[in-house]
């Protein structure tokens, strides 16, 4: 008794070239709409005005844009809480990761470090703003250690606004660059370590001469991604401060959300959203560039 066998049915030549990426179409399509196609409206309504009757009015939404005075006073506080905050988490995070990463007891206990970045923004500002100005919790331990403060306002003064937003953004997400910063040094060739301890270097100069600087393209990434992020920090402005004393604390996401859903001035909300995405671009860009440059001709 014989039995049939069916033909095998191979795929054509050009069928086994696009099933690969007939595979990732529906991911690609997906990742297209929710990010390529935001953009383009943005551009697309940046040169219109008005709230229900849209208006051909061309670059004069980035013309009114360039002359507010609103516009550069957040521009000029995005960078410079930016640049405090970044560079505070960095030199935590990079201070925990090198007593860390060659510590078999401190390991196992890393996921301790990640807990902060596991919660809401939002839930993570209303806790803070509860700590330092509802519940006067920062305030009464400061009173309690011995130094007469009394009842702190923490948003009536620009230097104490902005300290808050600091230490929010400093507690949540310095576990961030922790990770990758781990990850980083864990990565290097242990060989070169154990040489240059052999030679009779300290830990000190192995880490700063020989780990630090093999770390410049990681570091490059991680600045890059944690700097982006800060751009988009809105959270801890509209719940903490909303932009006050005076504007003090007024980030280019807020002023862009102020902009557009408050005043409802959707065309120079999206004209600052257009340049915001350019300037972030180009500066991401060359960052990447100069430090992997550097960090592979050392």
């Amino acid at each position: 008794m014989t039995t049939a066998t069916l033909p095998i049915r191979r795929r054509s030549p050009f069928m086994r070239k696009a099933f690969p990426y007939l595979m990732v179409a529906p991911a690609v399509v997906y990742l297209l709409s929710i990010t390529l196609w935001p953009g383009i409206y943005a551009v697309y309504r940046s040169l219109y005005t008005g709230k229900f009757k849209l208006d051909w009015v061309g670059l004069q939404n980035y013309k009114e844009l360039i002359t507010d005075n609103a516009f550069w006073t957040a521009l000029w506080n995005t960078l410079f809480l930016g640049s405090i905050t970044l560079a505070i988490e960095c030199v935590i995070a990079m201070g925990l990761a090198a007593l860390v990463y060659r510590s078999s007891w401190a390991r196992t206990w890393r996921i301790v470090y990640t807990l902060p970045m596991l919660f809401m923004p939002s839930a993570v500002s209303y806790l803070w703003k509860l700590l330092f100005n509802d519940g006067r919790v920062i305030a009464d331990l400061i009173n309690r250690i011995g130094f007469d403060v009394g009842n702190i306002d923490w948003m009536f003064t620009v230097f104490n606004a902005r300290f808050v937003l600091v230490v929010t953004d400093v507690w949540q997400w310095t576990p961030f660059l922790f990770i990758i910063f781990v990850a980083g040094l864990q990565g290097q060739d242990k060989e070169i370590e154990e040489a240059a301890r052999l030679d009779g270097a300290s830990w000190s100069s192995i880490f700063f001469n020989i780990s630090l600087p093999m770390m410049r393209p990681v570091i490059a990434i991680a600045l890059v991604l944690r700097g982006i992020d800060l751009l988009n920090n809105m959270a801890a402005v509209n719940i903490i401060t909303q932009g006050s004393p005076g504007g003090a604390t007024e980030t280019l996401s807020y002023f862009i959300y102020r902009t557009s859903f408050r005043s409802f001035e959707h065309g120079i909300g999206s004209a600052a959203s257009v340049l915001v995405l350019v300037a972030t671009i180009i500066l991401a860009q060359s960052l990447v560039r100069r430090f992997f440059k550097s960090g592979t001709e050392s």
